[in-house]
């Protein structure tokens, strides 16, 4: 993709026209962004400090600005360019998306040539990737003038720093997983949600006994599972399973007790066994009539997941509540997706501004809505909540996940080596569900052990 602008080009003699900004209660002073910092990331107090700011003069040029999603983020988005060229004329953008399928390979392809739009909507492991010696991605601490990093707290911003300890990209949204249960289930077996471990592993029994074999307090797949087994474990060590340094962090043998602690929920008749979930051929769980008739009365999801369940169950709908976060389970939290601006870009300021206007801008929130999950800027939060814009069940499931005091997320859990249709989670989680391996031989909670371990290692090194 070619970048194409009408601003000063390197061998120019003549600069393009710059015109005035109209004023807007998204800038913010330098003193707010200080403060912010100086307050620990805590934007209650910069917002008040934030007033209208003086306009700003912009360069009249073209922009690049590429995105992947589904149709009503397409959607959600062109209109909120196009208000923002009707805002700012003089300043035209281009966009191109699609989904995500092949998205990534074609990026990449404009990584290696230094090709990459002036703003992109990237990955948060995409900085590691493609961003290593911190030189792709614009710094967006250079242009905190105009993109307004106080309405993010300082934890969230150090999530997306690059090797330089540049700010790569803006994380626009979080997710974490929780528990969602089917209450009406939960009150055909005469009992409350669980709301401990305790009282999911005592369910288990109570819903074999009042219900029959055929229904489960929970529904877990194989990457499911090692993400529970990982929220057993992290609770049981106190630090993330993969550090900050990219280590691994459990030893084999801890791996083994917490594999053994999800067969344990298999035998206590809390999750149906991978043998009895494939056999129905759901293509995902929201598909599945065991889920939709209530005899799988949980899962454990992404906080910004539950609307297709929710679609799924239809005028049961509203039997699907939010749970908490067990109090012997430890969460982690990871960047949804970010916004990025090309350390190539010949128009950051500008850039800075379109990004400014969809994240922080009353006007360009309500049209960008909650398309990328539920906002990490403070301003586009209230404003949506004030409007009530927010998905009440998303914003319910994302509240008891940020208060479960998360811990850190290495995108290293997710290397195509662990997760994937035939990669660790998948063929370890299943064999050792089975007790069999592919051939047909036993496959011991050892082997399930030994197996997963090494998988992990491979990707990020014992601590």
């Amino acid at each position: 993709m070619a970048l194409t602008g009408c601003g000063k080009d390197d061998d120019s003699t003549t600069a393009a026209p710059k015109t005035e900004a109209p004023k807007t209660e998204a800038a913010t002073t330098e003193a707010a962004t200080t403060e912010a910092a100086t307050n620990g990331g805590d934007t209650s107090a910069s917002s008040e400090a934030t007033t209208e700011a003086p306009a700003a003069s912009y360069e009249e040029c073209t922009l690049t600005f590429d995105w992947w999603g589904g149709d009503s983020r397409h959607e959600a988005t062109q209109a909120a360019v196009d208000a923002f060229m009707a805002k700012y004329p003089g300043i035209k953008v281009e966009v191109n998306f699609g989904a995500w399928s092949d998205w990534e390979t074609a990026k990449a392809a404009e990584y290696l040539s230094g090709n990459n739009p002036d703003i992109q909507q990237t990955n948060f492991d995409w900085i590691g990737k493609y961003d290593a010696d911190g030189t792709t991605y614009l710094d967006l601490n250079t242009v905190a003038d105009v993109l307004d990093l106080s309405q993010y707290s300082a934890d969230v911003l150090s999530k997306t720093v690059d090797s330089k300890g540049g700010l790569a990209g803006i994380p626009v949204s979080l997710t974490g997983r929780t528990f969602y249960w089917n209450k009406a289930t939960f009150e055909q077996a005469g009992i409350s949600t669980p709301t401990t471990l305790d009282e999911l592993i005592a369910a288990g029994a109570t819903f074999k006994e009042k219900l029959g074999d055929d229904y489960y307090p929970l529904v877990v797949g194989e990457y499911d599972r090692a993400i529970l087994m990982t929220y057993y474990m992290q609770a049981k060590t106190g630090e993330p399973i993969i550090n900050e340094e990219g280590k691994f962090t459990l030893t084999e043998d801890q791996v083994k007790e917490g594999l053994a602690w999800i067969k344990s929920l298999e035998d206590a008749h809390v999750i149906p066994t991978i043998a009895y979930i494939l056999g129905e051929g759901a293509d995902s769980m929201d598909k599945s009539q065991r889920f939709i008739s209530g005899q799988y009365a949980g899962i454990f999801e992404w906080d910004s997941s539950p609307k297709k369940y929710i679609t799924a169950l239809g005028d049961n709908g509203s039997n699907l509540v939010v749970g908490n976060v067990f109090p012997e389970l430890k969460s982690y939290t990871k960047v949804s997706l970010m916004f990025s601006i090309s350390a190539n870009s010949k128009h950051p300021h500008e850039a800075a501004m379109l990004l400014n206007y969809m994240l922080n801008d009353p006007e360009g929130i309500a049209i960008m809505k909650t398309e990328r999950g539920i906002p990490e800027s403070k301003i586009a939060y209230d404003t949506l909540k004030d409007a009530g814009k927010l998905d009440a069940v998303s914003a319910e499931a994302h509240e008891a996940v940020m208060n479960s005091a998360p811990l850190y997320w290495n995108p290293k859990f997710d290397d195509s080596s662990l997760k994937g249709g035939s990669a660790a989670y998948t063929t370890v989680f299943q064999q050792f569900s089975y007790g069999m391996d592919a051939g047909g031989s036993s496959y011991s909670l050892d082997d399930a052990a030994k197996e997963l371990y090494n998988a992990f290692i491979a990707v990020a090194p014992a601590k």
